[in-house]
């Protein structure tokens, strides 16, 4: 296996070497938040600021053009880097939290009526909560959650028995944010089409640590995020294949999304841009374009390895800590880039606060999943979540750092 990250690699992110309150290196543990930016994302953006800044799909004139052609080149991209059939299945949106009410919104109004069921998960992030509820009280459909055990891992014979011929969705998470946990998507969605269900992946935490195959996986719907991907903040996509995204309805309206407009009638656009009112953010979408160029330039594969083995060495490492309790699977097989911890009676709020003065970016809190706070019975964790420039030297710096932070209480 190569040997990454390496200075060539982190030397694409100048924030790395910063110095935290003048004194400590920076070990930046939040990934799962959000990650670092190449140079080559920001230069992308800034000579498109500079040298081809124009409203796209609208204009003949030379600038528009060049804007719209790295739009839809940044589409392109997008849909190989998942493997989707066409380029009219890859809707741009704000992020995976936009994606999802996105199919929330219009899926329902298009499949569902009041007593319809949506399946999430005891592990689902509030993006893929929130929308549901806002249906549930909108339009009367019924929300039933997929339980789990307690050491992370979905209870998947419980799905065929939630499962009712008013079932019409299942919303799952890819990964989990808190627990690290890698769903087995495919055994999911195998389940949901023999019941004849579409199924909604979350990937906002599985886009940026391994190899998405939207055929493969058989899914009909993805959503991920460019800022945990190392693009921009404010772009991302949704996936859906072409037969749901024809029948659903728009989720917005406005400009770009229509075909004809009068006071009397208005008809839409053909996908992908029903689903994209408005002018789109073409800067962030070449960002997201080169982002994925950067990463396959490392390649999918390389990156995935050296994340697996250094979830593995973090476990291993942290266990040895006295009270620790880490929440989610303990094998790295089954437990990706994400490690949420406790130790002892420290508080969460406590151990984040006093790691970031060792220059420790970790994140602590609920992590937007509250009802699985509810279900571990805790208030919040500390989150180590990592990314293909960090290193086993930032580990032992965290390992050191919560024995520093353990030994003052």
């Amino acid at each position: 296996m190569w040997n990454m990250p390496n200075m060539q690699v982190r030397e694409n992110f100048p924030i790395l070497s910063k110095k935290i309150y003048n004194k400590y290196p920076l070990v930046y543990l939040d990934n799962g938040a959000t990650t670092q930016k190449p140079l080559c994302v920001l230069d992308a953006m800034r000579e498109e600021y500079l040298n081809a800044n124009a409203n796209v799909h609208r204009g003949v004139h030379y600038l528009s053009q060049q804007a719209t052609d790295l739009h839809e080149s940044a589409r392109e991209k997008v849909r190989q880097f998942i493997n989707a059939k066409s380029t009219s299945e890859i809707i741009f949106t704000r992020g995976t939290t936009e994606s999802i009410n996105l199919v929330a919104s219009s899926f329902v109004e298009a499949y569902m009526k009041a007593g319809d069921e949506v399946l999430i998960t005891e592990m689902e992030h509030h993006s893929n909560i929130v929308p549901w509820q806002l249906q549930a009280n909108k339009n009367g459909i019924i929300i039933k959650v997929i339980p789990m055990s307690d050491d992370g891992v979905l209870d998947i014979a419980a799905i065929g028995n939630l499962i009712t011929n008013r079932t019409k969705l299942i919303s799952v998470t890819h990964i989990s944010n808190v627990l690290g946990t890698i769903n087995p998507i495919k055994e999911i969605v195998s389940i949901a089409h023999e019941h004849g269900i579409p199924c909604m992946v979350d990937g906002a935490q599985s886009a940026p640590h391994m190899k998405i195959d939207v055929e493969d996986l058989d899914c009909d719907f993805f959503a991920f995020s460019g800022h945990k991907m190392y693009g921009p903040t404010g772009i991302g996509v949704l996936y859906g294949k072409e037969k749901f995204l024809e029948e659903m309805p728009p989720y917005q309206g406005g400009g770009e999304m229509i075909g004809t407009v009068s006071f009397e009638k208005t008809t839409f656009a053909d996908l992908p841009f029903k689903f994209e009112a408005g002018t789109p953010d073409y800067i962030a979408t070449h960002g997201l374009a080169t982002a994925i160029d950067f990463i396959e330039s490392i390649g999918m594969n390389n990156i995935e390895a050296h994340e697996r083995e250094l979830t593995s060495y973090a476990l291993s490492q942290m266990r040895t800590i006295p009270e620790m309790r880490i929440f989610g699977p303990l094998d790295a097989e089954h437990h990706d880039a994400v490690i949420s911890f406790l130790v002892g009676n420290i508080h969460h709020l406590d151990m984040g606060t006093l790691l970031d003065r060792l220059g420790i970016a970790v994140r602590t809190g609920h992590h937007c999943a509250e009802p699985l706070m509810h279900r571990l019975g805790i208030n919040g964790t500390v989150r180590a979540s990592f990314a293909l420039y960090n290193t086993k030297e930032e580990v032992d710096v965290l390992v050191n750092g919560i024995k520093r932070v353990s030994q003052m209480f």
